[in-house]
């Protein structure tokens, strides 16, 4: 097989068949008249045949000319539709971020819901505790917990979260506490995450942080999903070990209430995983800066203590309460 004319060559010469003037295809390559001719040149060298014959100050292609331009041009129309289509879908594809299912409600999708509206980006949240395999729906993102982001080539720690225990203001009333233990004698809801995840801070695991033996398993209901043990307790089933990531804004909003601020710390990290690809897609790169920030700031946020509200007398002056 022969060899082929440079394509930077290639390329002068179908810019000229189409513009028939040097100059304005140098204007179009950002070249010089003399870069045009030489790489013309190029080509005639390796065919062998002349490509352009000069009539006084006209230039025009050959017949040689003319029928290999009509080639060069297709190749050339294929590239061009090749990149316009892939600029079409690079512009069209949504961003999908696979999550949690709780941490994908109740801590990254009210605030991704925000961020959309402000970038305008297309993104879609998919919550599952499975991790994204080869045969799956493409995932660009993935928040995961401990060990299992280590089967990702690319990731970055997130935050640890804390748990704390937590119950509707309802549910307070009608079972006032006197001091942490009393919450160990009152409705406990559970969480038991897959076999595959290591486990959350248990009601055994709190008894235990504040010196206290651990609660009957009988008055403990148990939930293998975070956000629905957490919306139990907002409708007033009971005390939840909750995630100070994913119940905040239940706090602030006073749906929940935490009378003492007394947590525990995760045994692992919340990560970000990423493909490649899907910081060459528009907002990629800035969907992962944002996801990293709100992070940092949720990090910032549980280092805190808990917001403080006034004492009563269910509680004694010395207990902190919100």
């Amino acid at each position: 097989m022969k060899k082929l004319p440079p394509l930077r060559a290639v390329q002068a010469f179908e810019a000229f068949g189409r513009h028939g003037s040097v100059r304005a295809t140098a204007n179009e390559l950002g070249v010089t008249s003399g870069a045009v001719s030489q790489q013309i040149r190029r080509i005639e060298e390796t065919l062998g045949v002349r490509l352009l014959e000069r009539h006084g100050k006209n230039i025009s292609l050959t017949p040689w000319g003319q029928i290999y331009h009509v080639r060069v041009s297709q190749a050339f129309d294929h590239l061009r539709e090749a990149q316009a289509e892939l600029q079409a879908l690079r512009a069209e594809s949504n961003l999908v971020v696979s999550c949690l299912p709780s941490l994908a409600s109740k801590w990254l999708g009210p605030q991704l819901f925000d961020w959309q509206m402000k970038t305008g980006a297309h993104v879609r949240l998919v919550g599952t505790g499975a991790e994204p395999q080869g045969g799956d729906e493409p995932v660009d993102f993935r928040i995961s917990y401990g060990d299992r982001v280590k089967a990702f080539e690319h990731f970055a720690e997130l935050f640890t979260d804390w748990v704390v225990p937590a119950c509707s203001p309802a549910f307070l009333a009608a079972n006032p506490v006197g001091q942490p233990s009393d919450i160990l004698r009152r409705t406990l809801l559970g969480i038991e995450w897959d076999s595959g995840y290591q486990q959350p801070p248990s009601w055994k695991d709190w008894a235990e942080s504040i010196n206290e033996p651990p609660p009957n398993a009988p008055r403990d209901l148990r939930f293998s999903i975070s956000s629905a043990a957490i919306d139990a307790a907002v409708n007033g089933r009971g005390f939840v070990l909750a995630q100070l990531s994913m119940v905040r804004d239940d706090l602030m909003a006073g749906r929940l209430v935490a009378p003492y601020d007394l947590r525990l710390k995760l045994a692992q990290t919340y990560f970000l995983a990423w493909e490649l690809s899907a910081l060459d897609k528009p907002l990629g790169a800035e969907l992962r800066a944002w996801i990293v920030k709100i992070s940092r700031r949720q990090a910032a946020l549980d280092s805190e203590p808990l917001p403080v509200g006034p004492p009563t007398a269910s509680f004694g002056s010395d207990r902190r309460i919100i």
